[in-house]
C-alpha cells in the first residue's frame, strides 16, 4: 500500500525545498517530488548565483520578506557549516529623481534596513572603476550580497531529506476531478496519498494547469554572461566591487566570485520558453548588447572575454507578484509560483509563510492571490 503524507510538495526548486523543510520542522510527514532533480540546470533555482537585497521601491512586503529571508538563510548555512552567502554590498544606481529609488529609500529607512544615501561624488570616489555615465546618486546596503543558488537550493532539499523528508525523483501527472484531492500520480504509474498538496514547480506551472495558468503565468528565456577580469586585479571582486543593479537600463551584475567572472544581465522580459525544450544557448545579438553596455560602465573591462553564458527563465505573473493560493477546483492542492525573476531570494521566508498556512490556517494576502493575477502583463515589482 502506498504511504499517504501530510503533504506532498510538487518541485525541489527554492520554493519547493523550502516549504518541504519547515513542513517538516513542524512535524508532519512530507514528500518532496521532481522530475529533474533540486538545482537542475533547467530550474530557475538552477544557476551559480542570485541576488539577494531589501530594496523593493514602495513593496514594503517583500523588503521585510528579504530581511526575513536573509536571516534565515544564515542561520541554515551556520547550522550546515557551508558559507554559501556571500556579502558583496548592494548598489542601486539612480538618475535624477527616480521614483523607484526615492521609494526604495523611504522603505528601508521605516524598516530599518542599514544603507547609504550616495551622491555622484561619494560613487565616483567609491568606486573608481565604474564609469557612472548618466547616473545622479545611489543607494549602498551593506548587509546584502548573493546567494550560491545551485548549491544552497541542493543543501536544502538535502536537509530535508536528512531530517525526515521523502524525495521522489519523478515526474507528476496533472491531476484531474475536483473536491479534495486524495492522490497524484507519476507517469510511471506511482501514486502519492496526501492531505494536502503543493505545486511549486516554476515555470512548469503552466504546463501543469494550462487552462488556469497557461495565461496567468509566462516563462521567458533569460541570458546571463560571465566576462573574464583581467589577471590578478581585484577591483572587480567584493569587497571592491558590490552587487549592483541599473533599474533605468534594465541591467544587473555580480562581481567576480569563487573565480567564475563578472556576471551580468538583462532585467527584462525575453521570448517565451519552455523549461523542458528550450535550448540554452545564448544569441550573438544578445551578447553585442551586453558588450556594448559593459565596455561603457566598466571601461576596463571593454575587451573582456567571455568565459562563461548561461540560459535560465523567468516565470512571470501579471506584476511580478508571487502566485500562493489554492487550486479553485481542489481545496487541498496549494499553487505556488510566480518568481518573476525575483523571487529566489525569498526562498525561505515563503516556506515559513505557507507552512504557517498549511499548519495554523489564515487567508493569504490578496496580492499573492490567483485572482490577481491578470493576462495583460504590467509588471510592477522589481
Amino acid at each position: 500500500m502506498a504511504r499517504v503524507y501530510d503533504v506532498a510538495v510538487v518541485g525541489a526548486g527554492g520554493f519547493g525545498s523550502w516549504t518541504a523543510y519547515h513542513l517538516r520542522q513542524s512535524g508532519l510527514s512530507v514528500v518532496l517530488i521532481d522530475a529533474y532533480g533540486a538545482g537542475n540546470s533547467r530550474a530557475s533555482s538552477g544557476g551559480e548565483s542570485r541576488i539577494i537585497r531589501m530594496g523593493y521601491g514602495a513593496n514594503e512586503i517583500y523588503t521585510r520578506w528579504s530581511k526575513r529571508a536573509l536571516e534565515l538563510w544564515q542561520v541554515f548555512f551556520d547550522r550546515i557549516g557551508l558559507e554559501l552567502f556571500c556579502r558583496t554590498g548592494m548598489l542601486w544606481m539612480a538618475r535624477e529623481n527616480d521614483p523607484q529609488t526615492v521609494a526604495t529609500v523611504a522603505v528601508l529607512k521605516k524598516v530599518g534596513i542599514e544603507h547609504e544615501q550616495l551622491d555622484r561624488n561619494e560613487l565616483e570616489h567609491r568606486y573608481r572603476q565604474i564609469d557612472f555615465g548618466d547616473i545622479a546618486w545611489g543607494i549602498y546596503e551593506p548587509g546584502s550580497g548573493v546567494i550560491m543558488a545551485r548549491r544552497a537550493v541542493q543543501a536544502v532539499a538535502h536537509e530535508a531529506v536528512k531530517n525526515g523528508v521523502d524525495y521522489l525523483h519523478e515526474a507528476v501527472l496533472t491531476p484531474v476531478g475536483s473536491g479534495r484531492l486524495k492522490e497524484i500520480e507519476t507517469p510511471s504509474g506511482t501514486k502519492i496519498s496526501a492531505g494536502s498538496f503543493i505545486f511549486a514547480c516554476g515555470p512548469w506551472l503552466p504546463k501543469l494547469f494550462p487552462e488556469l495558468l497557461g495565461d496567468r503565468i509566462h516563462p521567458t528565456r533569460q541570458e546571463v554572461f560571465f566576462f573574464g577580469t583581467r589577471a590578478g586585479d581585484s577591483q572587480l571582486r567584493p569587497p571592491q566591487m558590490p552587487t549592483w543593479i541599473d533599474f533605468g537600463a534594465e541591467l544587473y551584475g555580480l562581481p567576480d566570485l569563487e573565480n567564475r567572472g563578472f556576471k551580468i544581465a538583462f532585467d527584462r522580459h525575453g521570448p517565451s520558453f519552455d523549461p523542458d525544450t528550450g535550448e540554452r544557448v545564448t544569441s550573438q545579438e544578445m551578447l553585442n548588447e551586453v558588450r556594448l553596455f559593459l565596455g561603457r560602465r566598466f571601461p576596463q573591462m571593454k575587451d573582456a572575454p567571455l568565459v562563461e553564458s548561461r540560459v535560465c527563465q523567468y516565470e512571470n505573473t501579471s506584476t511580478g507578484d508571487f502566485l500562493i493560493d489554492r487550486h479553485p477546483d481542489f481545496e487541498n492542492l496549494w499553487l505556488v509560483g510566480g518568481g518573476s525573476g525575483h523571487g529566489f531570494k525569498h526562498s525561505p521566508a515563503l516556506g515559513e509563510y505557507l507552512t504557517a498556512r498549511i499548519v495554523g490556517g489564515g487567508e493569504v494576502e490578496e496580492r499573492f492571490t490567483l485572482t490577481t493575477k491578470e493576462s495583460v502583463k504590467k509588471r510592477s515589482i522589481f
